[in-house]
């Protein structure tokens, strides 16, 4: 999260980090049990996760984690396939597995005009709060919509491939989740344990992309 502020960390850029991830998970893990929701899985309703309020969706232990390292389980949704209709089921867990992902780059977007109308300018320092945390949230929710978009297991862009797949490929595929997952684990790995030689994959996989919606997000 620091890829537009340099190495420095001061006590502005982690309020700003710390809120722009509790608005970005919360809209995220809305989104998913809404369309969820819409799509014919009673779940989320049953559960009280039609609303937007933080504490219903953020696992408080994965915030700590995330505040604390960098990363965490920041919240879930307990949808399930197989508890919506038959009929199209496969298109109706691609809406609402997309659903989380994209309503972060919508939200990108959205504050992303609101800055340009409003005629905020970046940050000259990490202590101009409000535009740190406009640009910072903007930032975070690009950094989500890449993240989740990511085909290994357990995150959403697995499900979105599987979801896409025609159904002997989805079969190939699902039996091939573990595999993905430890290669998931193994990014993560390194992005914290950085070995001679051996660069920040999910920092390379993760930058480009991000760097490019960045680009086109804010102004210059």
């Amino acid at each position: 999260m620091l890829l537009l502020y340099g190495s420095n960390l001061t006590l502005e850029l982690a309020i700003a980090i710390l809120l722009a991830a509790l608005v970005a998970m919360t809209i995220h893990e809305f989104a998913h049990n809404y369309v969820g929701w819409k799509m014919g899985d009673p779940t989320p309703a049953r559960q009280g996760r039609l609303t937007l309020n933080p504490l219903v969706h953020i696992n408080p232990i994965g915030f700590l984690m995330f505040a604390l390292i960098g990363f965490g389980i920041l919240g879930s949704a307990p949808i399930n396939a197989y508890n919506m209709p038959r009929e199209n089921r496969r298109y109706r867990w691609l809406a609402a597995v997309a659903a989380g992902p994209f309503s972060n780059l919508l939200l990108a977007i959205a504050l992303a005009i609101i800055i340009r109308i409003a005629g905020i300018d970046r940050p000259t320092s990490l202590r101009d709060i409000v535009p740190l945390i406009f640009y910072t949230m903007i930032q975070f929710n690009a950094l989500l919509f890449v993240f989740n978009l990511i085909p290994l297991f357990p995150i959403d862009g697995w499900h979105i491939v599987y979801a896409l797949l025609p159904p002997d490929l989805a079969q190939q595929w699902e039996r091939h989740k573990m595999t993905t997952q430890y290669i998931f684990f193994g990014l993560l790995l390194l992005s914290f344990v950085r070995l001679p030689g051996i660069p920040d994959l999910f920092g390379l996989i993760i930058g480009q992309p991000l760097n490019f919606i960045m680009n086109l997000l804010l102004p210059r």
